[in-house]
């Protein structure tokens, strides 16, 4: 019997598991995918081009963890074009900045807010705590025309996942402010699944086993987990799926009560989806694309190669889902964004519905009113047998990105590791 159980093999979960491997402690990890990595999935091309992200897509800052498990990774390379689509029409991204507020200057003078502001709306005891400003309230109060704040508000979208009418200001702020990653922005040449496959090298990892049900031992020392493929026992387990999951009763947790079951229904993640086509051409140039209509996200293309990648959040991704289903729609869309693609044959499409995906439920939580209260709520330890760790849990305190969820799965490990000397 394992000391510890870890359900989820997500960053989170391997970063916990990682550390309590690292203090001997006999530890097992149970994932119902076919594979680790959470909402980390690379798509490597046929033809051994370069890797592209259909989950997570960047290694944010220069002491991201990232760079500790895998070593000095190289900035991200720049786009030899940058455009944005407003009205249908690709412009050059330069055109934003002439203007007086471009929306990464809006985005720097939000993380910029100062704690004499007031205590964030996302800090109250639990998620009924009052609604405070929201970025979509500080927006229209910025100084920005109508047109700079509709582009910033999609910008927001896609940044966070989440409408800015529903994200708090003052959490958004704050997380930025507290975010020990350091700055700068980083991309894993050989594809950002290195990361947790590292992670896992020297555990046990058991994948394609989803835990159906998590109960404390009728005689209260050690906890039983119910999978498809028996009941495994273990003096503690540590909760490493997101709370959606738990939401969608794919898996239940003995014992949860009233105020951590609203707390999950609270940590609600927000839409996401992805998709690399492949196209019968090749791109002139590498260029990114910011579609500020709210229709295509984040567009990009490399150089050489034939695939275009779209990474669509929130309303945006409801769009590209839709568009997937159909090459003309599909490369309608594209030939906006891209316009070398126009008429050019769709090859092939790889996509990642996340808010499909029953494991992930969607892309991340975003800081809304009264979800910091939440977040605490779900990473309270629960009878001192069951831990929970993962992005939601750190809502109000850190980016809810790669580097949120690792430091989160470390922290749920510690308490793990001085429950045991009890």
């Amino acid at each position: 019997m394992p000391e510890v159980i870890v359900v989820g093999a997500g960053i989170a979960g391997l970063a916990c598991a990682a550390r309590l491997a690292e203090a001997g402690v006999d530890t097992l990890v149970l994932e119902a995918r076919s594979r680790v990595g959470g909402r980390i999935r690379t798509f490597r091309p046929a033809d051994g081009g370069p890797a592209l992200e259909l989950g997570a897509q960047i290694v944010h800052g220069d002491r991201n963890p990232a760079h500790t498990v895998l070593g000095p990774q190289p900035p991200a390379p720049r786009p030899e074009a940058a455009y944005v689509v407003t009205g249908r029409v690709a412009r050059p991204m330069a055109l934003l900045a002439r203007g007086g507020h471009p929306p990464w200057l809006l985005e720097s003078r939000l993380a910029a807010l100062t704690a004499d502001r007031g205590p964030s709306p996302a800090d109250g005891p639990g998620p009924a705590a009052p609604q405070g400003p929201t970025v979509g309230t500080w927006l229209a109060g910025s100084g920005a025309t109508s047109a700079e704040v509709a582009v910033a508000r999609e910008w927001v979208r896609q940044t966070w996942a989440a409408d800015p009418d529903r994200l708090s200001a003052a959490a958004v702020a704050e997380a930025v402010r507290q975010d020990p990653g350091g700055r700068g922005e980083f991309c894993v040449p050989g594809g950002l699944d290195l990361l947790p496959a590292r992670l896992a090298a020297g555990l046990r990892v058991r994948t394609g086993t989803p835990v159906r049900r998590i109960e404390t031992v009728a005689d209260g020392t050690g906890v039983r987990l119910l999978t498809d493929d028996g009941e495994p026992t273990a003096d503690r387990v540590v909760v490493a799926v997101p709370p959606a999951v738990v939401h969608r009763g794919l898996l239940t947790v003995d014992g949860l009560g009233p105020e951590r079951a609203a707390a999950v229904r609270a940590l609600a993640p927000g839409d996401g989806f992805c998709a690399v086509v492949t196209l019968a051409g090749t791109a002139p140039r590498t260029a990114s694309v910011f579609d500020a209509d709210g229709v295509g996200g984040f567009v990009s293309c490399r150089r050489g190669r034939p695939e275009a990648l779209l990474v669509a959040k929130d309303a945006a991704a409801a769009c590209v889902r839709e568009a997937a289903g159909s090459a003309a729609h599909l490369g309608a869309l594209l030939a906006v964004a891209l316009p070398w693609t126009a008429g050019t044959e769709i090859t092939g499409v790889e996509t990642a519905d996340w808010a499909a995906d029953p494991w992930s439920a969607g892309a991340f939580c975003a800081p809304r009113p009264g979800s910091a209260g939440a977040a605490r709520e779900w990473a309270r330890p629960l009878h001192g047998r069951v831990f929970f760790a993962g992005e939601a849990a750190v809502i109000g305190r850190a980016l809810p990105w790669l580097q949120g969820a690792y430091a989160d799965g470390r922290r749920a490990a510690e308490e793990v590791l001085e429950a045991g000397k009890q």
